[in-house]
């Protein structure tokens, strides 16, 4: 396996990465490990719900409908 170096971290930073390594019940080491692999994985697929509850209102319904000129059937041909 690799090394890794991190230097000139803030020791705000260190301290709290120590903190919630306790908090783990890991070392301060084992931790940083575990945040690197969480950050670093692929992310996660959000659900077709979790994507719609994300998109910001941006008005009625009424704004978006649809109007028939004849166009939409032309659209492939």
């Amino acid at each position: 396996m690799a090394n890794l170096l991190v230097r000139n971290v803030d020791e705000n930073l260190v301290q709290s990465l120590r903190e919630r390594a306790a908090a783990h019940g890991r070392s301060a080491e084992a931790e940083h490990r575990a945040i690197l692999a969480e950050a670093l994985r692929k992310p996660k697929r959000r659900s077709f719900a979790e994507v719609l509850l994300s998109m910001p209102d941006v008005g009625e319904d009424a704004d978006f409908g649809r109007t028939d000129d004849g166009e939409a059937a032309h659209v492939f041909g």
